[in-house]
Formats: structure tokens, C-alpha cells, sequence
């Protein structure tokens, strides 16, 4: 029986041979995702529901034609979700390579949704969008009054079907197959569904300006770089949460998640000030964030956690429950201990040196050490793009370097649970029982003492 030659190609579910331009790329990835949408029922209702659809039926359909006045648009989808009597219809625009998105395309599509009284637009491309429910695209948000505008970033499919396959979410083991052949789609650089990968035409002209200290938070360039910033958060979020299996999220105040501008003004008057840009990522159940702060006058990326320290015990015995959690980290992970009541922070002291000597952390014996600040530290990368020497992978790498180094070691401290007290010999006094039917009581006199002859004893007959 002849066996498979090694240079035979395997049939794939989508292929990604003959792709030959843009269009063509923009086709297959759309129909590739509709397809795995409709048919994976976990999948699907994970992203049509971050979409604001109900659970339902999914249906989906590529390049539906529309007439919009005189001229004539052609969507690249649709989706439909049912469920008992209604329905739920979004249309679908959608971008491959490094192609952005294109304002007034997006216009024509919520012009053409509300006029067939459709529920949402949703956008697909390598654009990240910076937080929750805001578009990366500005459109007249008069347009958005009776329609919903949702983008999902290649990176955030990417990362959802991730998620699926390592908690085995898919139920049906045909439907999980079909899923593990999408991802195998999206990770062919063929395929066009490309991860965040480049801080912007802006990254260096900005990255020079904070150097030289020239530069001005009003510039379109700075705002540019920063909101590129905000989307390699995000992403770095979501590459660890592929590694993880957990969804890792960039933390935003309350303040920030209502208006992004503010975030976008305030880190651009800080990148003018200081050169520097931060952000951090929560973990699920990890016991602090992690901040990032990024130092483009020192080419530096660092990767830091506040833990605080247990609220008993001498500083010696604070600082040795903080090295029992930090055996597997690297020695140049810097610590600096904070005291209550100090107006600055205590010395700072790479792990290798305080694990010989931890008295280096403190100059009072006698301090009241209150947390630990930990920080690790890397040189940041001059290329715009991925790659070795990139920004981007300087960033991605030292968080991936620092949860697994650090983080996913530490604990919060918890006072341990009281315990029960000795009962001294000699102060247990036998009580005589009192009588089968009856409950005895004592009449003490505020007055008399315990051996206080007016002391009496009755008794209710039940």
C-alpha cells in the first residue's frame, strides 16, 4: 500500500494557496470568518454577543448588495442572529494587511442599516481598538443614534478562538476541528488577519522629540503615537491571554472608560513632560497588575508591581516572606521596600544582592515596612514594526518575561486565623447540674461578690 509522501499537501478546510492580492485576501479571510462563525456555535456566540446580538441562530452571508440612493454597495457580510420571533442583523466591513479602515465606507454601511432598519455595522482589521465599545475610526456620531458601530481587531479573533481551544469550550468535537482549521488560517501571514505589529509612520519622528525633549502633546503625531500605545496594551493583553488561557485586560478607570479622550490628552501632555507613556494589565486572580511604563528619553521599557507586605512582623521577616516568593526570578529584578510615615522610597537593590543581604532594603531596623515595589527592567526597541529589535516585541516580550518570572509567584498576604486560647488550670469551677425540669439561674448583686452569702440561687419549674 503506497503511504503519503512527505511532500504531499494536506486538503485544508480554508487554504490559503492562490491568495494573489488584496481583494482576493479580503474575500477568503471574510468568508473564512463567517463560515467558522455560523458553524461553531461557541465561537459564534462569543463574538456576535461582544457585538450586543442576542443568543440565537446564526446565519451569515458575504457580499450582499445594496443600493444607497443612485450608487450601489456591495458589504463584504452579514450577519443575522434569530431568535423565536426576532431578529438581529448586522453588516460586515472587513480589512486584511495593514489596510485601515475607511471613514466614509463605514458612513455609506450606517446609512445603508438604518435604511433597511438593521441593528449594527461591525468592522474587522488589524486596528486594536483602544477600549471597550469606542471605535478606532471617528464617524459623525449623529449616524450612531438608532445603529450600533462594534469593531473586532484580527488580534481579538485571534485571541478568542485561542481561548476556546485551551479551555476545550467547543462541545462538539467536529465543530472544535473546524475551529483549530481557522486558527491554522489566521496564523499564515497569507491570510492577511495580521496581529498589532507597527507603532505608526509617526513612531519615530515622535520617539527622536521625546529624546530631544522638542516635543508638543497638541501635535497630531504625538496624539498618533499614543493611541498606538493604548492598541500595543491592548495587544500585549491579548498575547498573554493566549499563553494563559485567561482573558487579560488593559485597566482603565472609571474616568477613562467613559471618555477616552482624556486618557489620549492626558498621556500625550505626559509623553511631552517626561517622554514617558504607562498603562497596566490585570490578570484574573493574580495577586496585583502588572504597570508598564515606557521611557522613550532612556530607551527603556519597564515592568513593575506594588505588592503589599504583610501588616505584622519585623522588616526582616517581611522582606524573607517577599524572597520565599521570588526564588525563580532574575537577579537584576530591582525591589525597593516602602515605609509608613517616609517621605521618599527606601534604597532600591537588584534581587541578587538582597537575597545575600537583605538588610539592604531598609536603613531603620526598626521600619514599618509597608509594600514592596518590584520592577523589572529592558532595553526598548528602535524598529517600528515586530520583529528582533522591534518596540513592539521589546514590550510584548518583558510583560510575557515578567508574569511568568514574578507575578504568578506572589501572594497577598493574609493574617493567619486566630487561635483558640489555653484555659488556664485552677479557673474552671465545677457547676453542679441543676435538677431534671428545671433551668438554673444566678442573681448576682452589682454590690456582692462571687462568694457573697446574698448570692441565690432559684429555680423555674418548665
Amino acid at each position: 500500500m503506497a503511504t503519503a509522501d512527505e511532500t504531499w499537501q494536506p486538503a485544508r478546510l480554508f487554504p490559503i494557496t492562490g491568495i494573489g492580492g488584496a481583494d482576493e485576501q479580503e474575500r477568503r479571510g471574510c468568508s473564512a470568518l463567517l463560515a467558522v462563525i455560523q458553524s461553531v456555535r461557541e465561537f459564534g456566540r462569543a463574538l456576535t454577543t461582544r457585538c450586543g446580538a442576542p443568543a440565537g441562530t446564526i446565519q451569515t452571508f458575504i457580499e450582499v448588495p445594496f443600493t444607497l440612493g443612485d450608487a450601489k454597495f456591495r458589504p463584504d457580510g452579514l450577519i443575522r442572529v434569530q431568535r423565536g420571533q426576532k431578529s438581529w442583523t448586522a453588516l460586515v466591513e472587513v480589512k486584511t494587511g495593514r489596510n485601515d479602515l475607511d471613514a466614509q465606507q463605514i458612513t455609506h454601511y450606517l446609512d445603508i442599516a438604518r435604511e433597511q432598519g438593521f441593528d449594527a455595522v461591525i468592522t474587522i482589521s488589524h486596528q486594536v481598538a483602544t477600549t471597550p465599545g469606542i471605535h478606532p475610526v471617528a464617524v459623525d456620531k449623529r449616524r450612531l443614534r438608532k445603529i450600533d458601530l462594534f469593531h473586532l481587531s484580527w488580534s481579538r479573533i485571534h485571541t478568542e478562538a485561542l481561548l476556546e481551544q485551551s479551555n476545550q469550550m467547543v462541545a462538539d468535537p467536529d465543530q472544535a476541528w473546524i475551529l483549530a482549521e481557522f486558527v491554522r488560517y489566521l496564523e499564515n501571514p497569507k491570510s492577511g488577519a495580521w496581529d498589532f505589529d507597527d507603532m505608526g509612520p509617526d513612531w519615530v519622528g515622535v520617539r527622536n522629540s521625546a529624546a530631544l525633549q522638542t516635543l508638543r502633546a497638541s501635535d497630531k503625531e504625538t496624539l498618533a503615537v499614543v493611541t498606538r500605545f493604548d492598541q500595543l496594551l491592548a495587544f500585549s493583553g491579548m498575547e498573554l491571554s493566549r499563553r494563559l488561557g485567561a482573558n487579560v485586560q488593559q485597566r482603565l478607570t472609571r474616568k477613562e472608560r467613559a471618555d477616552p479622550a482624556t486618557r489620549v490628552q492626558e498621556q500625550a501632555s505626559q509623553l511631552a513632560r517626561t517622554g514617558q507613556l504607562s498603562g497596566s494589565l490585570v490578570v484574573p486572580n493574580a495577586a496585583v497588575p502588572i504597570d508598564i511604563l515606557i521611557d522613550l528619553r532612556a530607551s527603556r521599557v519597564d515592568c513593575s508591581a506594588i505588592l503589599p507586605a504583610p501588616a505584622e512582623g519585623r522588616a526582616s521577616t517581611r522582606i524573607n516572606w517577599l524572597l520565599r516568593q521570588l526564588k525563580e526570578a532574575p537577579s537584576d529584578l530591582m525591589i525597593t521596600a516602602a515605609s509608613v510615615r517616609a517621605r521618599d522610597s527606601g534604597p532600591c537593590h537588584p534581587l541578587g544582592a538582597i537575597t545575600e543581604n537583605p538588610m539592604l532594603l531598609f536603613e531603620n531596623p526598626r521600619a514599618d515596612i509597608k509594600s514592596f515595589s518590584i520592577t523589572l527592567s529592558h532595553a526598548a526597541g528602535s524598529k517600528r514594526g515586530q520583529g528582533k529589535g522591534s518596540f513592539v516585541g521589546s514590550v510584548t516580550g518583558l510583560v510575557d518575561q515578567f508574569y511568568v518570572d514574578v507575578i504568578q509567584h506572589l501572594k497577598v498576604w493574609s493574617p493567619p486565623p486566630p487561635r483558640p486560647r489555653a484555659t488556664p488550670k485552677g479557673d474552671a469551677q465545677e457547676v453542679e447540674a441543676p435538677v431534671a425540669g428545671t433551668v438554673g439561674f444566678t442573681h448576682l448583686d452589682e454590690s456582692s461578690g462571687p462568694d457573697d452569702p446574698d448570692v441565690r440561687t432559684s429555680e423555674i419549674i418548665l
